[in-house]
């Protein structure tokens, strides 16, 4: 069965990683969040794509150089003013309160590919612990090391390697270096690729898909989680699929 993830929460219709978006995604029927995680100026994790605060809200400059009161005097949901109110940039603490009781996964994607953020894992293993939340998470990063680094101090959460590249013999990769999960672009999946995932017992979770023909293709290669902006969309065409 092709799971549902919802990329950012419910990011096709309201704003991305914002704790409006992640309940909209529970209320669509996702089977699981995908969200980021950087680090504030005070070593606060934060749900937040990008590096700069500039896309997504009212702000200017690099996540890492404000503190946690700075970030959340912003408003997350700027683009869409006058539609949701204000949104403030979460904190993974607030997040992990919501979905604590919830039989929702959630993707953690640890966004250290810019900049490192040392010391991230273990803040971010100490909340996970803190809220139970070891059997209902996958770790990811395009950062590999991250992923490696991460795995020494929490050895028995489920991770998955991140790419948006061609890798040749990507399961291979993942298996020789102990990962379970391969999160692909979902372009690159054609079926010798799968097949070769396939091969080392991989699972396949990709991203970003929007349209039903897409959602479709996947869920008839055997992908394991499809992650779009529109959870909706996809739960519908997964229950005409699968029933």
């Amino acid at each position: 069965m092709t799971r549902n993830f919802a990329h950012r929460g419910y990011s096709g219709k309201y704003p991305e990683n914002t704790m409006l978006a992640f309940r909209k995604a529970v209320e669509a029927g996702a089977d699981g969040i995908e969200l980021d995680v950087q680090l504030t100026r005070d070593g606060e994790p934060v749900i937040i794509h990008d590096e700069l605060v500039d896309r997504t809200t009212d702000g200017t400059g690099r996540v890492k150089d404000f503190t946690l009161a700075e970030l959340q005097a912003l408003d997350a949901s700027y683009i869409y003013t006058g539609q949701y109110g204000r949104n403030p940039i979460p904190t993974l603490r607030e997040y992990c309160e919501f979905v604590k009781d919830l039989p929702i996964v959630t993707n953690i994607e640890m966004k250290t590919g810019v900049y490192e953020y040392l010391g991230m894992e273990e803040k971010v293993w100490a909340m996970i612990q803190e809220y139970h939340l070891a059997e209902k998470v996958i770790i990811s990063s395009f950062n590999h090391f991250t992923i490696l680094r991460m795995r020494e101090i929490a050895p028995k959460l489920k991770y998955g390697f991140l790419s948006e590249t061609w890798i040749v013999g990507a399961g291979r990769y993942c298996h020789e270096h102990g990962v379970p999960c391969y999160h692909p672009m979902f372009r690159n999946l054609t079926h010798e690729v799968v097949a070769e995932l396939k091969k080392y017992g991989l699972e396949i979770n990709t991203y970003t898909v929007n349209t039903e023909e897409d959602v479709r293709d996947l869920a008839a290669k055997g992908i394991d989680t499809v992650i779009g902006n529109f959870p909706e969309l996809t739960r519908d065409v997964l229950a005409s699929i699968q029933g």
